[in-house]
């Protein structure tokens, strides 16, 4: 992929702007297997208004594969409208959903749309679905069913047209077997599932991921930091990040806020420091796009391996298989003879 393609994020939970135009994935930042099966599910269901549940665990970005869906779909120039449904308190949520009149309850002095209503011909996501009541699940199931909600102390039903999407880190299906989940509201917010991978289980995407990073908080901070050390990112790739991409995120710019020259270490990772970094690898050379970067770094990991592509895999910390398909799609691109030396190219491209 291009650089500007690149720069489409994969789960950072920054701030974003308003996307460009026609941009199918805006700021998505990802290329292994399981990422590129995700933009194909995308793909087939953003112009259909058919309900889409998103499932990971926090920090996977839930809410920008959300917004992709919104962006590339027919209400791309209509509101995108999100809530949390674990930050809003019980008593609170029915007005949060559906507004309330004035009057309705103490403390209403005066009437205020919900994002239902502020949703209206657009995408309304609610994030963390599994923390909704039991009493508010049913009157959400009959909101999607008739495609109308009245208002908390109103008289009588309003129309609304949303796209609905959904997110959850909990197991709704465990939950529907415990009975604290609506078994029929279930199968109405999944007609489509999406399940995001954990950072661990995509390991092979942490170069870009931390190139991207480290361009926009060195930008951000006006910091000169060019780079980390090949040991670094050794270590960035080992560890299991278990708070995702916002982890990285949060990793990357501490590291850069706190950086006194132009390359990162592994001291500037303090979650990193006490592990043993693996054997050091080739230094990540600067000055290279997003692209180069990982492309770069997988081929000196094979000729550091001596062209053994089951032992470049592990050091690499993704599959034979994601090795396999990246190694095709750079000589799909560049052409065998720029990538491979010639003994080397037999069955690449196969």
């Amino acid at each position: 992929m291009e650089l500007q393609e690149l720069s489409r994020t994969e789960g950072l939970s920054i701030q974003d702007p308003a996307p460009p135009p026609n941009a199918a994935f805006p700021y998505i930042v990802g290329e292994s297997p399981r990422m590129r099966e995700i933009y194909e599910i995308i793909n087939k269901v953003a112009r259909v208004d058919v309900n889409v549940s998103i499932f990971g665990e926090n920090g996977t970005g839930k809410e920008l594969i959300a917004r992709a869906l919104h962006h590339s779909g027919r209400r791309h120039n209509q509101p995108f409208v999100a809530l949390d449904c674990a930050s809003i308190p019980e008593g609170l949520m029915e007005s949060y959903l559906f507004g309330h009149v004035r009057g309705a309850f103490t403390g209403a002095v005066s009437t205020r749309q919900g994002v239902f209503a502020q949703a209206h011909g657009g995408t309304l996501f609610m994030d963390e679905i599994g923390e909704m009541p039991l009493h508010l699940q049913a009157k959400l199931l009959r909101v999607i069913q008739t495609r109308e909600f009245t208002m908390v102390g109103g008289s009588y039903p309003q129309r609304v047209d949303v796209r609905l999407i959904t997110s959850t880190n909990r197991d709704l299906q465990k939950m529907v077997r415990q009975g604290t989940f609506r078994e029929d509201l279930y199968y109405r917010i999944a007609v489509v599932q999406l399940e995001l991978p954990p950072l661990r289980e995509r390991r092979e995407d942490i170069p870009l991921l931390v190139a991207h990073m480290l361009r926009q908080f060195a930008r951000e901070y006006r910091k000169d930091v060019r780079g980390l050390t090949a040991r670094a990112m050794e270590g960035l790739q080992a560890y299991p990040w278990p708070g995702n991409v916002r982890q990285l995120q949060n990793s990357i710019e501490q590291a850069v806020v706190l950086a006194e020259g132009d390359l990162l270490d592994l001291e500037h990772f303090p979650a990193l420091a006490s592990r043993q970094a693996p054997e050091a690898a080739p230094a990540v050379r600067p000055g290279l796009s997003l692209r180069e970067v990982e492309k770069q770094y997988i081929l000196d990991t094979l000729e550091r391996m001596n062209w053994n592509r089951s032992k470049a895999a592990r050091a690499l910390r993704i599959s034979l298989r994601g090795l396999q398909y990246k190694l095709k799609r750079y000589v799909e691109e560049d052409g065998i003879e720029r990538v491979l030396p010639p003994d080397r190219a037999r069955g690449i491209a196969s």
